[in-house]
């Protein structure tokens, strides 16, 4: 059974890079075509934001409004993938999740999320 795991802090100050990484248990991040592994906001009162993914080949995708500020990279060794996040605001403060996504099905497997608050 798949399961992913989010890390990272839980504070950032403005302007900082914010780095999260997922660690994935029970599947290779490499090994299957049908998947890719994304990473997903929730801010305050607001809907989930898609912000990007990495497919199983290395392949990375982001959310048009966010890509300028956005990162994603993989290490295959540790089966992890990570999300860096550019010049946050207050306004980048969200529950972070990171999912995969199975092709023809959607995101169907979730982290628990980790909560990151900017703040000076």
């Amino acid at each position: 059974q798949v399961q992913l795991q989010e890390s990272g802090p839980n504070l950032v100050k403005p302007s900082q890079t914010l780095t999260l990484t997922c660690t994935v248990s029970g599947d290779s991040i490499t090994s299957n075509i049908n998947f890719a592994w994304n990473w997903i906001r929730q801010r305050p009162g607001k809907g989930l934001e898609w912000m990007g993914g990495i497919a199983y080949d290395g392949t990375t995708y982001y959310n048009p409004s966010l890509k300028s500020r956005t990162s994603i990279s993989r290490d295959t060794a540790k089966n992890q993938f990570s999300l860096k996040l550019s010049s946050v605001t207050p306004e980048d403060t969200a529950v972070y999740y990171c999912a995969r996504e199975s092709l023809g099905v959607g995101l169907d497997t979730w982290g628990q999320g980790t909560p990151v608050t900017v703040s000076s």
